[in-house]
């Protein structure tokens, strides 16, 4: 029997209504793609083998740390037996590996997308700065999550002082100026990408709250939230069972916004020279090499440009086509 679309649930009618936007459908497998890449990075882009076998045993340098093979020229030494057998990443160079021959060299057979100032392959440094910008943005908006949840819970849920106190304190944070804020808070830190992390997450979180604060206001004047009351369930409960999974819509949706805020905040931040530590590769970190090199090293600029730019916009159409697919009266205006 055919099943309607009664027994879809609610978030199988969201991804129906999601898949209709065409835009968002294509950027959310985009996304999907990158994330893969991010995950399986040293399988795309390094000078290791993925697979190594010498001597009729089997070695796994990218996930395995081998002794006997450290400090080996692996990509030389299997060419010089014919007994033995490499299986190489696509991309055959490390993300901090240095080739003064090639140094500031332009889009060849060798370097897919050139190389930096210091001939270090562009194209592994951005397969491996998808992860950096990825984790920073995810774990940063995690962060801010967390935050913004328990407080704007706490405020919706219980009102009266509890709720003056918390809206004050986010319209104190709403305030300052984010970017300058975080700034200011890692020019006392020490330079790294967890404190990047932290920090972004730390002073991200007032739109959550907001929207959780809203959200819940609604929620109490429902009535399964007035029969729970009456049944005496505790307030543990009432939060966590019946109304947080109702509020949690939007701020997903806002959480997407969110990773795509983090992924530009994280560049700019690299740009400047406060973002991730050298030789950690990042695209804002490659762009920031570029100024000294940007009449001629074009690449140092496009490429990495245009991940940000391409990433930052599918997150954006995600985001939107989710907002629209959970509240279609947002398309019809």
């Amino acid at each position: 029997m055919k099943q309607g679309s009664a027994g879809v649930g609610y978030w199988g009618r969201v991804w129906v209504e999601f898949k209709k936007d065409s835009l968002a459908y294509v950027s959310f497998f985009f996304i999907i793609l990158l994330a893969v890449t991010a995950i399986f990075e040293s399988f795309l882009a390094g000078n290791r083998p993925i697979v190594l076998v010498e001597e009729g045993k089997y070695y796994f340098p990218v996930v395995i740390d081998y002794p006997e093979l450290r400090g080996e020229d692996l990509r030389a030494a299997y060419l010089d037996d014919q007994d033995s057998f490499a299986i190489f990443p696509p991309v055959k160079y490390s993300p901090t590996e240095s080739d003064f021959f090639s140094v500031l060299a332009a889009p060849d057979g060798n370097h897919f997308l050139g190389t930096d100032d210091r001939g270090r392959d562009v194209l592994s440094r951005m397969i491996h700065g998808a992860r950096i910008s990825l984790s920073i943005g995810v774990v940063a908006v995690g962060i801010a999550m967390v935050i913004g949840i328990i407080l704007g819970a706490v405020a919706g849920y219980y009102g009266g002082w509890i709720d003056f106190a918390i809206s004050r304190l986010i319209e104190v944070m709403i305030t300052f100026p984010v970017f300058f804020l975080i700034l200011t808070i890692l020019a006392f830190t020490e330079p790294s990408i967890y404190n990047i992390m932290i920090v972004i997450g730390v002073t991200g979180w007032t739109g959550v709250a907001r929207l959780v604060r809203g959200e819940f206001l609604k929620l109490r004047q429902t009535n399964y939230v007035e029969a729970a009351w009456a049944l005496g369930s505790g307030d543990r409960r009432i939060i966590l069972k019946h109304m947080l999974p109702n509020a949690l819509a939007p701020v997903l949706v806002s959480a997407t916004f969110g990773v795509a805020g983090a992924i530009l905040v994280e560049s700019s931040l690299s740009f400047l020279g406060f973002g991730v530590t050298p030789p950690e590769p990042s695209w804002g970190e490659i762009i920031s090499q570029s100024q000294k090199y940007v009449d001629f090293a074009w690449w140092l600029v496009l490429f990495p440009g245009l991940a940000i730019f391409i990433t930052v916009t599918a997150l954006n159409l995600v985001g939107e086509g989710f907002r629209n697919a959970i509240d279609p009266k947002l398309k019809e205006r």
